[in-house]
């Protein structure tokens, strides 16, 4: 199995990499246009200089069989674009594009082509979040906070709030069919903002705050008099009565706790079978996304 992994930033050398390299019977081949950062992370991996690739042309040439993408995302429509018309089965780094029109048409275009199309939305997979599904969810809030990084209304949304929006549509349990978003933009920036879904029997908040003094992720799910609280993707608190702590254990990977080596596996597997995946739902996410920022730009000052 041939696959190709294009753009080897700082996500691809932390997270995904370190997952492609150890996939059984694979053939990696790694895509970016900077020569010495293809040379410094090919001699890490111990990837043959013949696997290693500075144009699309060039990688696409071995005749691939899936995809990892990890360009930055202004890159994303025409990169997805020449995979899919190849017929290359392709995960993307989410999210698909910048604007919702672009990521409308990859996921037609997929679907003309019969291609598999996924988005890396890991969160859905990773253990602490995973099993929050099982837990009662009449209330949920799920926190995703940075210091000192108020940034365009657009790219704070797309690429950085939009695993918040996927992860509230995960776990909601039921239709959503109430959306309210409040946001502070100033001069353009968006300092916070505060997305609620609701549904018959629950209600999700998710909060982002660029200005928060702290660096942090925490979700919380309740129902039925008990609550589940995950920080950081690494602890899990229990509580009914007493809170019961379980904290990630010393041994087990950073890929693992944050889903990306199950979202890889998944996706991989499912190609290694011949089963199409469609990125329909996560076309859904991006157009929730895409409310928001239209909802945000209206309450600039």
């Amino acid at each position: 199995m041939k696959v190709g992994c294009i753009g080897l930033g700082d996500i691809a050398q932390k997270a995904y990499l370190p997952v492609l390299t150890t996939l059984p019977d694979a053939e990696l081949h790694l895509q970016t246009r900077t020569p010495a950062t293809l040379e410094r992370v090919g001699a890490t991996h111990r990837i043959p200089a013949e696997h290693r690739h500075t144009d699309l042309d060039s990688l696409l040439a071995v005749g691939l069989d899936a995809a990892f993408v990890h360009a930055p995302t202004g890159v994303h429509p025409e990169i997805v674009t020449r995979l899919l018309e190849a017929g290359v089965a392709t995960f993307v780094d989410k999210p698909l594009a910048y604007e919702l029109a672009d990521s409308e048409r990859l996921v037609a275009l997929a679907e003309e082509h019969g291609v598999s199309l996924a988005v890396g939305f890991n969160r859905r997979h990773a253990p602490g979040y995973a099993q929050c599904a099982e837990h009662p969810r009449e209330l949920m809030v799920l926190q995703k906070n940075r210091v000192g990084l108020p940034e365009d209304i657009r790219t704070m949304v797309l690429d950085d709030f939009i695993h918040v929006v996927d992860t509230l549509r995960f776990l909601a349990p039921g239709q959503i069919d109430d959306v309210t978003v409040r946001a502070r933009v100033v001069d353009g920036l968006m300092h916070h903002v505060v997305l609620q879904l609701a549904g018959e029997g629950f209600t999700a908040l998710g909060i982002m705050n660029r200005l928060s003094g702290s660096a942090e992720e925490i979700l919380e799910v309740s129902g039925q008099d008990t609550k589940r609280e995950v920080r950081n993707l690494a602890e899990v608190i229990d509580h009914k009565g007493q809170p019961s702590l379980r904290r990630r254990g010393d041994w087990v990977p950073v890929a693992r706790q944050r889903g990306i080596e199950q979202v890889v596996l998944a996706f991989v597997d499912a190609v290694r079978a011949g089963k199409l995946l469609s990125a329909r739902d996560a076309l859904a996410t991006h157009e929730l996304c895409e409310r928001i920022v239209r909802l945000a730009s209206e309450q600039a000052v």
